[in-house]
């Protein structure tokens, strides 16, 4: 059996993927290639991730689940059935997703499905969780913020859901700075600095903000065409581009469906240039108010330990398998940094050429400019 692997690695830390399909290899060097680096390598015995299509091994860990008393989360949006041994392997079902899991304590990960695409997108996710316990072992955290980069400097937009931080990152891309992450980063000092890495994943926009930034038509075009966007998109989002429709959609619980485009779609489809890493240089909070008209406001909103993604209050892909390391770093030394950057709080509109005006042609984001900013003497 031919077998194909890629390696993808950030920073000082690497996993590599190993599978019996090349739609599985080749879609992690699409999805990590434009953030991190991501190559093909050869198969040998050094990957933290095999992941394979392979039913009858689906079948067989699905029954050693259920043969133990386990428990039940929710895993990337999918529920998770959990069973361990007496050596400490966890094994897994996504019964859904007709996935499988199992992961030997020391040993690699290993991932089935029944079907090429989801032991891809499953497979992507451990690689990138294993990548996440190696950074946050090295010191790294992770950031509740959206991120551009111009020259290496790095702007933070950070925020309470549906205040702003993606609508931020994409207009200054719009504007000619790189795109480095739409919803998290990783954080790390570095000397008297802040080193930022991209946390590479799917990016969400709304189908009222694809047409308000210009984009949806080229987008309808091309799904028309019968490109495809990254599959987590709700089937709902893919009939509405299809019809022509620029209605934002809602789930019952009151999330918005978003188009879900892959990274490499950002700079393909959308012409957005993409960073791999930068040094934090400025902190926006921005407030999205209908009607509003961009303007700093006098409020002093610092980072607080709440920004942060933490073991305890990661909700999307809780530690299932033990790839997060005990006693990672308090957030203090991060916090302290932070607060040393200058920092705005900021009111924006629905109108994009006024938002886009107002955050690049003002000294808002000016080298040294500091505008209406609060830092931590101001007290």
């Amino acid at each position: 059996m031919t077998r194909t692997a890629t390696r993808i690695a950030t920073a000082t830390q690497a996993a590599t993927v190993t599978s019996n399909s090349t739609v599985v290899t080749e879609w992690a060097l699409r999805y990590f290639g434009p953030w991190w680096s991501a190559t093909s390598t050869n198969a040998d015995d050094g990957s933290q991730v095999i992941a394979d299509v392979n039913p009858d091994k689906v079948t067989e860990i699905a029954q050693q689940v259920a043969d133990r008393s386990g428990e039940e989360t929710v895993y990337a949006s999918s529920r998770m059935l959990l069973g361990r041994d007496g050596n400490g392997t966890v094994f897994a079902s996504q019964p859904e997703d007709k996935l499988a899991y199992r992961a030997e304590p020391g040993g690699p990960l290993h991932v089935y499905g029944c079907e090429d695409v989801p032991v891809a997108l499953a497979a992507a996710r451990l690689a990138r969780e294993v990548v996440r316990g190696q950074l946050l072992a090295d010191g790294w955290s992770i950031l509740h913020a959206s991120a551009v980069v111009r020259d290496g400097q790095t702007v933070l937009t950070l925020g309470d859901k549906g205040a702003g931080k993606t609508t931020t990152a994409l207009l200054l891309a719009r504007a000619g700075w790189q795109l480095l992450a739409n919803d998290r980063v990783f954080i790390r000092p570095d000397g008297d600095r802040l080193r930022v890495l991209p946390w590479p994943s799917a990016a969400a926009i709304g189908l009222g903000l694809l047409d308000a930034l210009g984009w949806y038509d080229q987008v309808r075009d091309r799904v028309q065409r019968g490109e495809q966007l990254h599959p987590t998109q709700h089937q709902k989002v893919t009939d509405a581009l299809h019809s022509g429709s620029r209605t934002p959609l809602w789930k019952e619980s009151g999330k918005e469906l978003k188009p879900q485009f892959f990274p490499d779609q950002l700079a393909t489809w959308l012409d957005l240039p993409l960073a791999t890493e930068g040094h934090a240089a400025r902190i926006l909070f921005p407030r999205i108010a209908p009607g509003a008209e961009p303007a700093l406001l006098d409020e002093d909103r610092r980072v607080k330990p709440g920004d942060f993604f933490t073991v305890g209050t990661e909700d999307r892909y809780p530690d299932v398998f033990g790839l997060i390391p005990a006693g990672t770093p308090g957030t203090e030394p991060l916090l302290e940094l932070l607060d040393e950057l200058p920092r705005h709080t900021l009111s924006l509109g629905h109108d994009v050429k006024a938002n886009t005006d107002f955050l690049t042609q003002g000294e808002l984001l000016a080298p040294g400019g500091h505008g209406r900013s609060h830092q931590a003497t101001d007290g």
